[in-house]
């Protein structure tokens, strides 16, 4: 009888050789075997050698961009340790990884490889301080967004502002100092469109104009800015009675 190969720690895919069992299969020896996820599996040398078996089954179940080893790989401050036990729903694997500022998280790795990881979460706590300082907020109010307006499509109208209701009417709103203002309801959306342009000049734009002249007078007097904060009167009843 031919001597058996001895395969004890090599490694074939996923799969690290631990021992020889006493377990044949077709008159073949089964080797127990640790896959990189933890897990465990008896097979076959013939089909090790062949590459038909390269992990316990976990590569069966992940997505295919996920079947690469990350072992050391870095993706933004993320620098990936090891596989981990854990699987989503889609039997994707979390990988352990370190981020640079020092914590550890776990991240599947289809979104490590689709760039939707690129910190512990650090960085995006970071890029909104960056913004926050950019930014020039008085009174609640963000300068920089009203002056950079822009449609939006996160309503079913597709204007900001302007929400269909269930009745297929059109219902108004506009924000202001962290509150928000009920304009009316209208009937025709472009009328509901221009009763929102209307609001947004008399509260939005007459804000910032008067912003920027409080501004320029308290970047050349910073005594007489401190002594008269920005104060910004609206006239309500001029919002609400937009007709077309």
């Amino acid at each position: 009888m031919a001597r058996t190969e001895d395969l004890t720690g090599r490694r074939f895919g996923n799969l690290t050789v631990v021992e020889k069992t006493d377990r044949r299969e077709d008159n073949y020896v089964l080797w127990r075997c640790r896959c990189r996820c933890g897990g465990g599996k008896e097979v076959l040398a013939k089909d090790l050698k062949a590459g038909k078996v390269r992990s316990c089954g976990c590569l069966v179940h992940e997505p295919r961009g996920s079947r690469t080893d990350l072992s050391g790989r870095r993706f933004g401050r993320l620098t990936v340790i090891r596989p981990t036990d854990r699987r989503d729903g889609k039997g994707c694997v979390y990988w352990l990884c370190r981020c640079d500022c020092g914590n550890e998280v776990e991240v599947t790795g289809d979104k490590l490889l689709y760039g939707n990881y690129r910190s512990c979460g650090c960085l995006k706590e970071e890029n909104m301080k960056m913004i926050s300082q950019r930014s020039h907020r008085i009174d609640g109010t963000c300068i920089e967004i009203l002056e950079n307006r822009k449609h939006r499509s996160d309503n079913r109208s597709g204007f900001r502002g302007v929400f269909r209701i269930k009745s297929g009417k059109y219902r108004v709103d506009i924000g202001f100092k962290r509150k928000k203002y009920y304009i009316g309801v209208f009937d025709d959306y472009n009328e509901a469109v221009q009763a929102r342009l209307y609001a947004e000049h008399l509260v939005h734009d007459r804000f910032v104009e008067a912003y920027h002249e409080w501004k320029d007078r308290a970047d050349r007097d910073p005594k007489w800015g401190e002594e008269h904060p920005l104060k910004v009167d609206i006239d309500w009843k001029e919002v609400f009675s937009f007709k077309n």
